[in-house]
């Protein structure tokens, strides 16, 4: 019980109460009567001090110094150490002493190593139910996204920045955006005119794009680095599902109706998942909620000297200086860095082929063999197939080698984390062949479907890496980077579904396919020498 009133609390439900209420309701610990405040607090005089910032924020050169706390940063060599020790610990519980500063400021701090309000401290149960409302989410939006296929891209540059923002947090970006994509599901379905219906589509795009890129953000604030990444496994299964699932959820009666059932099964989905977000989905990052912590600590203790690492890193500086640096250094790294510059353009083609079979399969399933819409929007399952295969070969891979080999040797480059793409990457022109010249009449039409089982469960594994390496070259930017990853996916998917179909016209099915094969190929080549700096390290 207690659980839930915590997460109540923490949605937006319950901090809209409090601040209505001038924190009347929904009480935090440091505000009730009862609470003792850490001695840690008030005997100062007997704080270590601190002079120097935590070093290893980013196994890359970072392009920030905060000292952020060692427990706090996503991926770390110190993070790494903490989290090694809570797996020995289990339990074990030990008070976590705030720092002082050489001018006297105290950092605010976890109060202990298992401080629940810390989210890598939640019960399995709040992870996990948190998890499942982000990964509800991004079903549906990416499902909306090819019941009619619209653009995703730009909104992650704006709303993934705003998420690593301290007094922003996940939530409001979260909840602001998905409040007007539920809004906005209405007026779609019923617009009269096509510049109109473009227009909304844009605007659905748009608002509904945080979850492409803060999704995996808030991953990382729920897990630890060994388990972080069956987390973005989920992650992704619900982003790779939702564009196949889309067809299925519109075909039937969209062919029996109209087109407008399409955007009112979206608003049917959107809206119950909203108010599961405005009234039950806790605040996970972690700056935020120590930003907070600090704040209530301050009030509590009269010591005005109590701030976090954040706070005293950014003092004096405008909320709009800081914004516009958080906007800029996460496509300034993108650019200037060749590694994460190839991944995303690798995922971009990876993707934009993946978009291409919803021009392609019409032109296979209606006209070469017969289906009907309905039945034809049935062979998306076979791109759930090679997803359920492939996180059963992923998650055989975790707990078989990699957590073992975190334990045993600690956390190696985050090149390390591409070698399962290096394999899966085979099977992608693999499954394209095969896909492209068995998609005719004297070839029974399973077997075209086995090509895009074999396609849909390498590129499942490739994103499912790429999502691992991502964050681990600049944790600090992890939000921002997936969202210059998704500007790029989705830019090439946007294009795909204007070129794809006319390709295959002119081309023809195998000829067509053969190319984007082809193009894939390239990949294997640049993978494989990619991985050899992690040989070389």
């Amino acid at each position: 019980m207690e659980t839930i009133k915590e997460i109540v609390r923490d949605a937006p439900f319950g901090q809209l109460v409090r601040y209505a209420t001038h924190n009347g309701f929904f009480k935090y610990p440091e505000e009730l009567p009862d609470f003792e405040i850490p001695s840690a607090y008030t005997d100062v005089e007997k704080l270590p001090s601190h002079t120097a910032g935590v070093e290893g924020t980013s196994t890359r050169n970072s392009t920030s110094t905060t000292p952020l706390p060692s427990h706090t940063l996503p991926f770390s060599p110190s993070r790494l150490e903490a989290d090694l020790a809570l797996h020995a610990t289990e339990s074990n519980s030990h008070a976590i002493a705030p720092v002082k500063t050489a001018d006297g400021l105290i950092l605010a701090e976890w109060y202990t190593t298992t401080d629940t309000a810390n989210p890598q401290n939640w019960s399995q149960g709040k992870k996990a139910w948190t998890a499942f409302l982000i990964c509800l989410y991004t079903f549906i939006v990416y499902a909306g996204s090819s019941i009619y296929v619209s653009r995703y891209g730009i909104g992650p540059l704006l709303f993934a920045p705003l998420s690593e923002v301290p007094q922003l947090g996940r939530n409001i970006p979260y909840i602001t955006t998905f409040a007007l994509f539920t809004i906005l599901t209405l007026p779609t379905a019923l617009v009269d005119n096509l510049g109109g219906f473009l227009f909304l589509r844009f605007l659905l795009g748009f608002f509904g794009s945080p979850c492409l890129a803060n999704g995996g953000a808030t991953m990382q604030d729920l897990y630890s680095l060994l388990h972080i990444p069956y987390g973005l496994a989920f992650w992704t299964a619900a982003a790779f599902a939702g564009p196949a699932l889309g067809p299925l959820l519109s075909g039937f009666s969209v062919y029996a109706e109209n087109w407008r059932w399409s955007q009112w099964e979206l608003l049917w989905m959107a809206a119950p998942v909203f108010l599961l977000f405005f009234f039950f989905l806790p605040e996970t990052q972690p700056t935020t909620i120590l930003l907070y912590r600090s704040a209530r600590l301050r009030a509590l203790t009269g010591n005005p000297n109590i701030h976090t690492q954040t706070e005293i890193d950014r003092k004096g500086t405008k909320f709009s200086t800081e914004l516009l640096d958080t906007l800029i250094k996460p496509l300034e790294i993108c650019v200037k860095d060749p590694a994460l510059f190839f991944i995303n353009v690798y995922s971009a083609l990876t993707y934009g082929i993946y978009y291409s079979f919803f021009e392609v399969f019409p032109l296979v399933y209606l006209e070469i063999y017969g289906f009907s819409v309905g039945e034809m929007t049935i062979v998306f399952l076979s791109i759930i197939v090679g997803c359920v295969i492939a996180m059963t070969i992923y998650f055989s891979y975790l707990r078989f080698y990699l957590i073992p080999d975190i334990l045993k040797r600690g956390l190696r480059p985050q090149e390390h984390r591409l070698v399962p793409a290096i394999f899966a990457s085979f099977g992608v022109p693999i499954g394209l062949f095969i896909f492209g010249w068995t998609a005719r009449q004297s070839v029974h039409w399973i077997v075209s479907t086995i090509g895009i089982a074999i396609y849909s469960t390498s590129v499942y594994i490739i994103f499912q890496a790429v999502f691992s390496y991502v964050p681990m070259s600049y944790p600090q930017y992890a939000a921002s980077l997936f969202a210059g990853n998704d500007f790029c996916r989705s830019a090439f998917a946007f294009g795909s579904v204007l070129f794809s179909r006319p390709m295959y016209l002119k081309l023809g099915i195998g000829k067509g396919i053969s190319l984007l094969g082809g193009l894939s190929v390239m990949g294997i080549v640049s993978l494989i020498r990619s991985s050899k700096s992690v040989n070389a390290r």
